[in-house]
């Protein structure tokens, strides 16, 4: 192009920006000029149709300004630019494949600035967008499509939820997925609906079913999408969360103390007003309630034909033609929600058969998904092969350390969840690998045979069931679970609470002299006695009226311990059975009787702190931990792998550990040049002491010559001046008090 075309363009240009501002300014003086402009972009956009392909390059410029002039000024003349939206949409949708790239841009922009001003709304601009996204062959404009349909469902929403729109959007995604299970267009509704719930957008169960579809589609792509939305969507939620909430924040007396030492300008004005409303609305988003998020896997409708339909689809139909790692993420999920959900599918213990085998690439992977998808109420019968075969393939002599910790630890994660699998001659084959001289399998077996302490004791041999266990088996306290047998709800701490209570009873008996065994109603909680009610009774009787008196003198009165008199008080078994009917008793009475105040539920919190603190510093297992830790987060292969990485670390490794979480110092510096430098970087000066020290001898030197001519009289007024400036603040009075 030459230099007077280019020219040309671009006086073109700065006149349509200089006409496009006047217009803005005062749009009645300009109306006539904006209606000469219509009619040229009119007779422009009826050639452009015409010849859309063989479009002269100045025609096209001039016609792209004009496009430019109109979107900005449409709002002013409603009247005469109604037909504006619908021919930028007619061009964009039947030529958007041989659209010049700057052009297709302009026309882009230009319906989302006229959507900004609310000339077209959003069900307009994303009917006409996404059409397009899911068609078009350019990969620019369907990233810059992508990038607009995402940021006008996220400013449609940003003040109250568009329900509207947000159903609209919902069903063409929904029926995208479902119309063509094999093509990949569907690839572009996964990116939104993950993107859109990732930012807190979207978060109902319509979302959660559009991605349930997508799992069940025959595109690779799409399918693998899916799945990853699943097993991950909720942490990238929450790390987005952690990213918005760490913005930078303004130190506003930082910023008042500049605009103060500086010359005040309505700029300086602006920026602190600015700086403020940021830290308010900081503010009022630490101290909002925290938004119920619930997981993408709790809003699915149907858990169990869904998982049953994924495993049939692409596990195990021999057609499926998915890749070792999609195959895998998909049994993650499959597992994931069989172990969260508490399902039933039976054939799926029966699959992993011909994959427990330390040749299997991804073995760990597999023995992951198969504890992951374990738990209490599926049929020991159909884990017991599994977990013979584990401990024949990985756990023997003969295989490597790091094989052998990796099937140990794999059955006890699997034994976690369902106890009842183990038989007794296997577990204790498996806890002799205790005494191996590899400490990763040493772990693993010892973490195994704890687990039974617990949850078995009785299949262990009495040497190997510890103190704890023997004790409790004696006593009763432990007890094999049965098979089916869920644990009934209870408040988790009341018996502290319970035993709290009756202990500050004894207390207060033992302040007022009572006997220890003495029973105590309410009334004596208030300083009263049931004795002095009866003395009162019986004085009161000399007034006249009846007295109800027994017919035999021989019949006495049952004393009120009778029914806890022993029946033999030298057996201790009886006594401890006693005892622990008592406790019982006084637990359900405080659970059935009485509500909890605010300083009972205080006290509770305080008790059960206490108590994990003891299980926590004396070493006590935890039950509760081992059987609920991966309900909700998903078990790896690293945690499978986990022991076998507890061998001796090189030196490299040693440091390397060392230096993990500790910032990087460049060069090795003092705590008062640390401290010089912080104050530094955060914009602060030193003390005029400081700057005294500093100063060239030279200029001090005449100040120190006239010190020395001063009279007393002089230096007495000076210091005395010296004094009173202190106390008032120095010389801008600050510490002046009113």
């Amino acid at each position: 192009m030459g230099k007077r075309k280019v020219a040309a363009l671009e006086k073109i240009e700065a006149d349509l920006a200089g006409l496009q501002y006047k217009i803005r300014k005062d749009p009645e003086a300009y109306e006539k000029e904006f209606i000469e402009n219509w009619q040229q972009f009119d007779a422009a956009h009826e050639k452009f149709l015409a010849a859309p392909v063989g479009a002269d390059s100045n025609s096209l410029i001039t016609f792209r300004e004009q496009i430019d002039l109109i979107a900005h000024c449409a709002e002013l003349y409603p009247q005469i630019t109604a037909t504006f939206p619908d021919a930028l949409k007619d061009v964009l949708t039947k030529h958007h494949a041989v659209l010049e790239p700057t052009l297709r841009e302009k026309i882009v922009s230009s319906l989302t600035l006229l959507r900004r001003k609310d000339v077209i709304d959003s069900n307009y601009l994303l009917t006409a967008l996404f059409p397009i996204l899911i068609s078009t062959p350019s990969k620019s404009l369907r990233m810059i499509l992508y990038q607009k349909i995402l940021s006008d469902i996220r400013n449609t929403n940003t003040k109250t939820t568009n329900h509207r729109v947000n159903r609209t959007m919902q069903t063409v995604l929904y029926n995208l997925v479902t119309s063509d299970r094999s093509s990949p267009k569907a690839l572009w509704a996964v990116k939104l609906v993950r993107e859109l719930w990732r930012r807190q957008i979207w978060n109902d169960a319509k979302t959660v079913d559009i991605m349930r579809q997508a799992c069940l589609a025959d595109n690779e792509k799409v399918i693998v999408g899916g799945v990853r939305f699943f097993l991950g969507g909720d942490k990238e939620r929450e790390e987005f969360e952690d990213e918005s909430s760490d913005e930078e924040t303004i130190d506003i007396k930082k910023v008042k103390h500049s605009i103060g030492i500086n010359k005040k300008t309505k700029k300086s004005k602006k920026v602190l007003d600015k700086a403020v409303d940021k830290v308010k609305r900081q503010e009022r988003k630490k101290n909002a309630p925290h938004p119920l998020n619930f997981s993408a896997l709790h809003l699915l409708k149907d858990p169990q034909g869904f998982s049953e339909n994924l495993f049939e689809k692409h596990l195990q139909n021999s057609k499926s033609k998915l890749a070792l790692e999609s195959k895998l993420l998909v049994l993650q999920l499959v597992t994931r929600l069989v172990g969260l959900h508490k399902l039933t599918v039976i054939s799926l213990y029966s699959w992993f058969i011909k994959y427990l085998s330390p040749r299997q690439q991804s073995a760990s992977s597999f023995l992951a998904s198969l504890a992951q998808g374990t738990h209490n109420l599926v049929p020991p019968d159909a884990i017991e092969p599994l977990i013979q075969k584990i401990a024949n393939e990985f756990v023997s002599e003969a295989s490597a350390s790091e094989v052998c910790s990796a099937g140990l630890n794999a059955i006890r994660e699997i034994c976690v969840r369902q106890p009842l699998a183990m038989n007794e001659t296997l577990l204790q084959d498996l806890v002799e690998y205790r005494k191996s001289k590899d400490k990763g399998v040493m772990m693993a077996a010892k973490g195994l045979l704890s687990l039974y302490r617990e949850k078995g004791a009785e299949m262990l041999r009495k040497k190997d069931r510890g103190k704890d266990a023997t004790i409790g088996l004696k006593s009763g306290d432990l007890k094999q679970p049965k098979f089916g047998e869920e644990q009934v709800g209870e408040i988790e701490g009341l018996e502290l609470l319970a035993k709290w209570k009756e202990e500050q009873k004894k207390q207060k008996r033992a302040e007022r002299g009572l006997p220890e065994g003495a029973e105590k109603g309410e009334d004596e909680e208030d300083g009263w006695n049931s004795d002095d009610w009866e003395v009162a009774s019986t004085d009161s009787s000399d007034s006249g009226e009846w007295i109800r008196v027994s017919d035999s003198e021989d019949e006495a009165e049952p004393e009120p311990d009778a029914k806890r008199q022993k029946v033999n008080p030298d057996d201790p078994e009886e006594d401890d059975k006693e005892n622990a009917e008592n406790e019982a008793i006084d637990f359900i009475k405080l659970a059935t009787t009485q509500i909890l105040t605010p300083a009972d539920l205080a006290k509770l919190r305080e008790l059960r702190m206490e108590a994990n603190i003891d299980k926590a510093m004396g070493g006590s297992k935890r039950k509760k931990e081992l059987e609920n830790r991966h309900v909700d987060e998903g078990l790896t292969a690293e945690q499978i792998e986990a022991p076998s990485r507890l061998r001796k670390t090189t030196k490299e490794e040693r440091i390397a550990l060392a230096k993990e979480g500790k910032p990087d110092r460049e060069e090795h510096k003092s705590t008062q040049a640390i401290r010089k430098s912080k104050k530094e970087a955060e914009g602060k000066s030193s003390t005029n002491k400081e700057k005294a020290r500093r100063k060239n001898f030279m200029m001090t030197l005449g100040k120190a010559k006239s010190k020395q001519k001063r009279s007393l009289v002089a230096t007495r007024n000076i210091l005395k001046n010296h004094v009173e400036r202190s106390k008032s603040g120095g010389r801008r009075r600050n510490g002046v008090s009113r």
